[in-house]
């Protein structure tokens, strides 16, 4: 070949390399999303310093009300409208965005390794093969306590539940605050909060929540049975007339000093911080004996995905890639408390309430509410059939045993695997 085609041709390559090059970093991401109360932290913190490290990527964060998202997202997919990158609701209906090719896989994003099975469980195919979102936060459940309460009354933080049920004895009997602020109007309260709090202690977190998902053991198996024969202990110690108190009741009925445990999730931190005028601490749900390991329910919430139809794919990736790193975990759980990273990078927050809650992790098994992978795709659905069961439960009109017989039927009675 003559060297001056050679160097045509040299020069040709380099030209289009350049022009890769410059695509690859000079894209604008937009960013579709259902959350739109957190819009100023993505604009004012999270965009920023993405961006900082990325300066010929531009991010715009495009929320949509929540209820209107995933109507208007298939809209916008469906007519290859929609943005780069796609923030994934927890399971089914992610799962289904992939299934319509409309989420790229990640099984080879360098990011995807940061995160435990865990984690991912929301945001996987089935058959754990192909992680389709990279997860953003999880909320973690527990109980939040009023401190001056428990310094007045002498009551040190209850790790059994021998210790459990005496603090609340001790709390009755002195009478200045209701024992624990829940109630079961809503239902869900005495489901999420109640049963799915305390729940993983007994089936073993994962080990039990898989085992139910394969058939090998059933709703009325003990572990299953035995926190709703719990959880009908709690009638006691809720205050008079729990069974109309509302979602909204409860947190201000626990804000406004009354109230001195309140059955939480992590979510609860950044509204209690504005509204109580006590210290707060919070603790793991106790175990049956000293000993014993802890299980909490680090349940998944958000994550991002990529738009399979994405012309700025390579600038998609490096954004999620950046979603995994240490920096986005410490800037999004420090912003949001009470929301925290997934990622297994060790995270510290200047909230104590929220590091309290995110120091579980280092104590105790993780795990998910074991309603919401597979199992709630049917009819009746297993989800909401537990917001009744645990409110009934709790109420005591149906029996431990007799709430656990109903929900093995209806899921065996759809459930292949449960037959």
């Amino acid at each position: 070949m003559k060297a001056t085609a050679l160097k045509g041709l040299l020069l040709a390559a380099t030209a289009i390399s350049a022009v890769g090059a410059a695509y690859a970093q000079d894209a604008t991401l937009t960013i579709e999303s259902w959350r739109n109360d957190d819009l100023t932290i993505w604009q004012d913190t999270l965009i920023p310093a993405f961006e900082a490290k990325h300066p010929g990527i531009k991010v715009t964060f495009s929320p949509t009300a929540p209820a209107e998202y995933n109507a208007a997202l298939n809209s916008k997919l469906e007519s290859a409208s929609a943005g780069d990158l796609i923030t994934c609701r927890p399971f089914d209906a992610s799962l289904a965005l992939f299934d319509a090719g409309h989420l790229a896989p990640l099984t080879d994003l360098e990011g995807i390794n940061n995160f435990s099975p865990v984690a991912k469980s929301a945001w996987i195919t089935d058959d754990g093969s192909t992680p389709f979102c990279v997860p953003m936060a999880s909320v973690i459940h527990g109980f939040i306590y009023n401190k001056d309460a428990f310094d007045e009354l002498g009551i040190s933080v209850p790790q059994t539940e021998d210790e459990f049920f005496a603090a609340l004895d001790k709390i009755k009997a002195d009478g200045t605050y209701i024992p624990m602020a829940m109630g079961t109007n809503d239902q869900w309260e005495a489901a999420t909060m109640g049963y799915q709090n305390i729940g993983p202690n007994y089936w073993k977190g994962e080990e039990g929540r898989n085992a139910l998902i394969s058939g090998d053991q059933k709703l009325t198996d003990e572990a299953w049975v035995a926190p709703y024969q719990t959880l009908a202990r709690w009638k006691d110690y809720l205050g008079d007339g729990f069974e109309a108190q509302t979602y909204p009741d409860s947190q201000n009925i626990f804000t406004l000093g009354r109230a001195a445990i309140y059955p939480a999730g992590s979510w609860e931190i950044s509204g209690f911080n504005a509204q109580a005028d006590f210290e707060m601490g919070a603790f793991i749900p106790p175990v049956k004996a000293a000993g014993d390991t802890c299980y909490i329910s680090d349940h998944t919430d958000i994550a991002i995905g990529l738009n399979a139809a994405s012309p700025n794919a390579e600038a998609g990736r490096a954004f999620l890639n950046w979603v995994a790193s240490a920096e986005f975990a410490s800037l999004y759980a420090n912003a949001l408390p009470g929301f925290f990273p997934l990622s297994s990078e060790p995270v510290e927050l200047e909230d104590p309430l929220a590091q309290e809650f995110i120091s579980w992790r280092g104590k105790c098994e993780s795990t998910i509410r074991s309603t919401y992978q597979i199992l709630s795709r049917g009819t009746p659905n297993l989800e909401n059939e537990t917001w009744n069961a645990s409110a009934n439960v709790v109420r005591g009109s149906e029996t431990p045993e007799a709430a656990s017989a109903r929900l093995q039927e209806g899921l065996a009675s759809w459930y292949k695997p449960q037959m």
